[in-house]
């Protein structure tokens, strides 16, 4: 998400039309603490008229859909009903997103943050630390956060200005801090509800391969590209909806659980002795 870095191989169109990326091993020579004047994009004006167009004509969709999480978040759960969270936007501005509560009131959070950092270092797939179940969960948290629908509030976040519908997802400021400056280059557009690496395997994907797709969408962007991206999330969403509710079937099978818990606690041992 910054400043002079040298930025992998963007897109290509293949002859079918589709798209495709390819990264490169490039190094920058030094991390910059703040993201140059000159390599900042200006955000497309079809971006705020295609968001807004889509919000409203799907308002009788996404509308009922919150109201109804909300009774559900309320029921389930006692606490409040959003939780907000400080992210990294355009250019590298702070901002506060907002979510659906899927955690208990008393969960903590370290454990997240430290696996996600040494997945930032490892070279494997970006598996949820909850994809196996975790007791800090709230009910429906888990089918919540596996959807992405926890992540309907941002609409008011689109709204503001703050996001796209379509973009990279934002960072968290201790994740931004951690990046290499060609991965800060991320932050040249607006981030997005969903996007190019949301669609295209998303927990499936290597950390930097979420970067190489985050870099491929800013070089293609389009009024087009944004349009697939939107049309293909809900087909997504109903893919991880159903993954999902398969977890406890497949915490029988012993061998693949057990493999995959394996592998996250070995992941977090690696990155701190102590746990």
């Amino acid at each position: 998400m910054r400043a002079e870095g040298h930025i992998p191989d963007a897109g290509r169109a293949t002859k079918g039309g589709s798209l495709s990326y390819s990264g490169s091993n490039g190094n920058a020579p030094h991390v910059a603490s703040e993201l140059s004047a000159t390599s900042l994009r200006r955000v497309p004006g079809w971006k705020a008229s295609l968001d807004l167009t889509c919000i409203l004509l799907l308002l009788p969709l996404w509308l009922p859909l919150m109201i109804l999480l909300m009774l559900v978040t309320r029921i389930a759960s006692p606490g409040p009903i959003f939780y907000r969270q400080k992210r990294i936007g355009l250019g590298g501005r702070h901002f506060f997103i907002w979510k659906f509560r899927t955690m208990r009131l008393s969960a903590e959070t370290q454990t997240h943050e430290r696996y996600f950092e040494n997945l930032m270092r490892v070279d494997c797939p970006m598996t949820k630390l909850d994809a196996h179940g975790d007791p800090r969960l709230a009910p429906f948290g888990r089918v919540l956060r596996a959807s992405g629908l926890d992540e309907l509030p941002q609409i008011f976040n689109v709204l503001c200005g703050e996001m796209s519908l379509v973009g990279p997802r934002p960072c968290t400021p201790n994740e931004f801090a951690r990046y290499e400056p060609w991965q800060r280059q991320r932050v040249n557009c607006l981030p997005g509800l969903t996007g190019y690496w949301q669609v295209n395997g998303k927990n499936k994907t290597t950390f930097r391969q979420m970067i190489e797709m985050d870099l491929f969408y800013l070089k293609n962007m389009s009024i087009w590209l944004d349009l697939k991206i939107m049309l293909k999330t809900g087909t997504v969403m109903a893919g991880q909806i159903f993954e999902s509710r398969q977890v406890p079937d497949r915490s029988r099978q012993e061998d693949g659980s057990r493999g995959s818990r394996t592998m996250i606690l070995q992941i977090l041992a690696e990155s701190d002795p102590k746990i």
